[in-house]
């Protein structure tokens, strides 16, 4: 939908700070808001601040174009450091907050160093720079948020919801008149500190769930375009609708754009035929093992991007061959998808190499059966063989008789409002079999 353009973002006059400034967004906005709209007085604030690879080259480079750069050291997590950065530069009419950072989980996994991680360089510090500077003349208050906080991000539900933040906080500056644009990216071909750890299967399984990487020259494009419309939050980035729809995951934001193939218990793999768990379970004990295991491989090989399945060893661990949070999440994804079973999201961690999930998997295909009868079991034979040499006098002297009679349970005969009758005196007049029925079985005399 077009929206008409508002009164131009004035940039040019005064000081604008840019957190995570020396960065690989933030050296690229430096550069932009120079050439393109004029800034002449930037504060590049990051962690290492001078010391930063290329941070020199950086000062250069804006100097040689007319700019005055100060480039600080400063911990944007930390009100204190950034209270202090605001006195030394003084009043701002611009802050661009890029900084933030990665502590990838699954919930499951989640912890408290996890959410700091990810919380006190994109939300804290948003907070602390709209305390420090909401009496300041700003014209421009622009967070960098992010896609996952709008559609979700499997295994980042601390990012998401740190990125949710920044979103409400523009809408909480706008409700009180100041200025204030969330910016929710996708991602860049260019590579950052949130992005260098990132291989060609992470790529691949991005491209596979239709998000398709910003160019340089996209990304200020979608910059240039959020200054020049007066919106709380633009979605900045590019998607590939066909290939969203294919990976059956379609986010709810865009269900109006495309729509998922339906889902069904068949295997992926099964040519549209009987369900996989019928397929598997009327195969031989041992075809069946050989084929759940080569699907389970081939599909480690997909998520990875590993070009040879047959070099992975079925216990080899997966932490081993690489796999992270969101490289388990779409494993148990696209083996929940091959196999129409509901497998946990804990599936990876549980069983750790592809062996292990061969066997869960063959297990719900052939549940294991039920557990033997007491007749059935050497180990409660024997068991009930002991206790009955035993006189009941010696386990109350031990002090084990309540602790067997507790782990027995309560007799299932026996009502709330029933008359409890003397527990010594009905214990006494057991014999052996009686007492050891009340104690394996759970059941009185």
């Amino acid at each position: 939908t077009a929206v008409a353009p508002t009164e131009p973002v004035a940039i040019g006059e005064g000081t604008v700070l840019i957190t995570g400034g020396t960065g690989s967004l933030g050296s690229l906005i430096a550069r932009h808001l120079v050439t393109e709209h004029g800034a002449r007085d930037l504060v590049l604030a990051s962690r290492q601040g001078p010391d930063a690879d290329g941070a020199t080259e950086l000062i250069a480079e804006l100097q040689q174009l007319g700019a005055q750069v100060r480039v600080r050291s400063c911990d944007t997590g930390d009100r204190a450091a950034l209270a202090r950065l605001n006195d030394e530069t003084g009043p701002l009419t611009g802050v661009v907050h890029t900084a933030g950072a990665l502590a990838d989980a699954t919930v499951e996994h989640l912890d408290a160093d996890a959410l700091t991680a990810t919380f006190a360089p994109k939300a804290d510090a948003a907070w602390w720079l709209h305390e420090l500077t909401q009496d300041q003349n700003l014209t421009l208050f622009m967070v960098f948020s992010s896609l996952a906080g709008v559609l979700g991000s499997a295994g980042q539900a601390n990012y998401a919801a740190a990125n949710s933040f920044l979103d409400a906080l523009i809408t909480h500056r706008r409700r009180h008149g100041l200025p204030g644009t969330s910016l929710a990216w996708g991602s860049w071909e260019r590579t950052s500190g949130m992005t260098a750890h990132l291989t060609r299967a992470d790529h691949d399984r991005l491209a596979r769930a239709g998000l398709r990487p910003l160019t340089d020259e996209q990304g200020l494009e979608f910059f240039d375009g959020a200054l020049a419309v007066d919106l709380e939050q633009v979605v900045t980035a590019t998607f590939d609708l066909p290939a969203i729809g294919r990976s059956g995951a379609v986010p709810v934001l865009l269900r109006g754009l495309v729509r998922a193939p339906r889902r069904t218990a068949v295997g992926a793999d099964s040519g549209g035929a009987e369900p996989w768990t019928e397929r598997i379970a009327a195969l031989a004990p041992d075809a069946r093992e050989r084929s759940v295991l080569a699907s389970v491989i081939e599909q480690v090989a997909q998520v990875l991007g590993h070009p040879d399945p047959g070099a992975i060893e079925p216990d080899q661990a997966f932490k081993s061959l690489g796999f992270d949070s969101l490289t388990a999440v779409e494993f148990r994804n696209r083996l929940s998808a091959m196999t129409g079973l509901q497998l946990p999201a804990t599936l990876v961690f549980d069983y750790p190499a592809a062996g292990a999930v061969t066997r869960y998997l063959l297990d719900q295909v052939s549940p294991a059966p039920a557990a033997a009868g007491p007749d059935d079991d050497p180990d409660e034979r024997e068991l009930r063989r002991v206790l009955e040499r035993v006189p009941v006098a010696r386990f109350r002297e031990a002090g084990v008789l309540e602790a067997l009679l507790k782990l027995a349970g309560p007799d299932p005969a026996r009502t709330p409002d029933a008359a409890e009758p003397d527990e010594d005196g009905l214990i006494d007049a057991m014999d052996a079999e009686a007492l050891i029925r009340h104690v394996m079985d759970g059941t009185g005399a």
